[in-house]
């Protein structure tokens, strides 16, 4: 297996089709909580907790020198900082990666 892996649920259709309902229910400023289930050189994908076809995106223009990606199957937790309508993504930034500064 490669070092990074794609997430497989939810899908793409759920997450498209789930769009509004997963903005209405994360504010910008939300705490969430979620599964890592994708790593990629840009970031990683959270499955969100309580909102089954929500995806989050942490990018890693928002991790501190030093600190380094969770691992696949992680729980992590973070607050939302954007929507990216264009893909249907959470954007978050995780707390080890707040709590690391």
């Amino acid at each position: 297996m490669t070092q990074y892996a794609w997430p497989n649920d939810p899908s793409p259709e759920q997450v498209r089709r789930e769009w509004s309902a997963t903005v209405c229910a994360l504010p910008v400023g939300t705490r969430v909580t979620g599964q890592v289930v994708g790593l990629q050189p840009f970031g990683v994908f959270v499955r969100i907790d309580y909102v089954p076809n929500a995806l989050g995106l942490a990018d890693i223009g928002s991790m501190p020198p030093g600190a380094s990606l969770p691992a696949l199957g992680a729980q992590v937790s973070g607050e939302v900082v954007w929507h990216t309508d264009h893909n249907y993504q959470v954007r978050i930034r995780l707390s080890e990666w707040i709590d690391h500064n």
